[in-house]
């Protein structure tokens, strides 16, 4: 059994359809069934007709994402897909084999795939993020013992560690901007834990222009911060803010409950802050509350970070000290 990651899409286009279909699907929707061509050299040459302003090196390397997606997986493997539109990556299990569906201009190449669960980002470990981090569509993840780690997060026991060595390099490319980002959020992970979390929840809100005030632990009503606009925090939009620092997904019944006391504080907004991420079934109501109730997983905490870190106060810089910094982008490896 192997453990490949399969994006759906650069931006995550196809992410829900294949959740919703329970398909893994690729991109290159100029390319024909690809069962026809019978090794990589072959792909490569399809592939330089409808893609010639790629260069050789591209073209070889999308050949072979191709010839992995339909002739080397098999039934029985384990494929992770990091998801765009929250901090999660989803595990499934492929169930049949490629699938060429010509009557669908979207997603023409696909694979069945059960979906088994899915994990908040904060749930893997560094190497592991690092590996789910390449800029490929395609490919296999096996540094690190990854395949029997990730099939302990599925039998829900303790992963067995495996401490990568420093002569074993990943044969995969990262993606400098998302390693950066889980790099941001394992320190935040390691430095604001509990009850910190919120005070750097606190600190973001204030450079937003609000006034803020953190309720007592322990005696919150389900409100860990209440915040207002206005020079004694008074004006609207008033927020009631739960956060939750633990790794566990939170349920729809915790953010019902926010959505519940929201008048008792007299407020009109809630923001729900989980940095484990939310389950399915938060993520399917969300639309419902979309005009009362706010969710930020880890990755929409650090984007805000991201946004007002300049103006954060000395004392939070120094614990998350970060530098901007500028790279030139490579020829993209998706599809």
């Amino acid at each position: 059994m192997t453990l490949w990651l399969v994006r759906a899409g650069p931006n995550g286009e196809g992410e829900d359809w294949a959740l919703e279909e329970g398909m893994a699907v690729i991109g290159w929707q100029e390319m024909p069934n690809l069962s026809a061509f019978a090794d990589r050299d072959a792909l490569r040459t399809e592939l330089a007709k409808h893609y010639p302003a790629k260069s050789p090196a591209a073209l070889t390397n999308w050949a072979g994402q191709l010839y992995t997606f339909a002739a080397r997986m098999q039934i029985g493997d384990l494929v992770a897909l990091p998801l765009k539109a929250r901090s999660a990556v989803a595990i499934g299990k492929v169930e049949g084999d490629y699938i060429y569906q010509s009557q669908n201009p979207d997603f023409r190449h696909v694979r069945k795939v059960k979906w088994l669960a899915e994990f908040a980002r904060t749930a893997f470990d560094q190497d592991l993020l690092y590996s789910l981090g390449a800029f490929m569509t395609v490919c296999q993840i096996q540094r690190g013992n990854a395949e029997a780690r990730v099939q302990a997060m599925l039998s829900g026991s303790a992963a067995p560690l495996a401490p990568v060595p420093a002569d074993d390099p990943d044969p995969v490319k990262p993606d400098p901007e998302r390693q950066g980002r889980d790099m941001i959020t394992a320190l935040i992970t390691e430095r604001f834990k509990t009850h910190d979390l919120e005070r750097l929840v606190e600190g973001i809100l204030k450079v937003q222009g609000y006034q803020v005030h953190r309720t007592r632990p322990g005696a919150d009503g389900g409100v860990d911060l209440l915040a207002g606009r206005g020079p004694l925090g008074f004006d609207a939009p008033r927020l009631a803010v739960q956060v939750k620092s633990s790794k566990d997904a939170a349920d729809v019944k915790v953010v019902r409950e926010l959505q519940g006391v929201l008048q008792d504080f007299g407020a009109e907004h809630g923001l729900f802050i989980s940095w484990g991420g939310f389950n399915k079934a938060v993520y399917a109501e969300e639309r419902k509350r979309f005009f009362n109730i706010r969710l930020w997983d880890a990755d929409l905490l650090v984007d805000a970070l991201l946004d007002c870190y300049d103006r954060l106060s000395p004392e939070l810089q120094s614990e998350l000290p970060l530098k901007r910094i500028w790279t030139v982008v490579p020829e993209t490896d998706q599809s």
